[in-house]
């Protein structure tokens, strides 16, 4: 008799679960367009040129993943973040891209590419360039697109 109720509540579950399938409410898709996505570059940016840490750091989600260029550090959350915006941010970095990739997908979408990233010695005034890989990933968290997941690492070989 147990074996006939284990299999009678198993086969009950099997029926049901198409019946609420069909009432869940479809997964939305965020609307972008590639010139979107590149804007995005440019709120990093100017959230670089403020200088402040929590500024750049809003514009992560919350369960984001930073792998910097400049740390071995990975950063798994918004306090990782912040601590490595604050090292970073003092030699007053720029960005530019230098070639770039976009990928949209249903409430995500990934910049990919090459860019140069201007540090200024915040002593002497000397400029360095970096140049290096990145990859952004974007995710909408809240209504708004934020960085999901950031990594940009070095050329590994010198330009010629």
């Amino acid at each position: 008799m147990n074996k006939f109720m284990l299999s009678a509540v198993a086969v009950a579950s099997v029926i049901a679960i198409p019946a609420q399938a069909k009432t869940a409410t479809p997964m939305q898709c965020a609307v972008v367009n590639q010139a979107q996505v590149e804007s995005l570059f440019n709120d990093f940016n100017n959230a670089w040129a403020s200088k402040n840490p929590d500024t750049v750091t809003s514009l992560f989600t919350k369960d984001a993943v930073l792998l910097a260029t400049v740390s071995n550090t990975p950063r798994t959350d918004h306090a990782g973040i912040r601590d490595y915006f604050v090292g970073f941010l003092k030699p007053s970095p720029v960005g530019t891209i230098n070639s770039s990739t976009v990928k949209i997908g249903c409430n995500m979408a990934a910049r990919l590419g090459t860019w140069t990233v201007t540090v200024t010695d915040p002593s002497t005034g000397a400029k360095t360039d970096i140049k290096a890989r990145y990859s952004f990933i974007y995710r909408i968290e809240d209504g708004k697109w934020k960085i999901d997941h950031l990594h940009s690492s070095m050329m590994p070989e010198k330009a010629g």
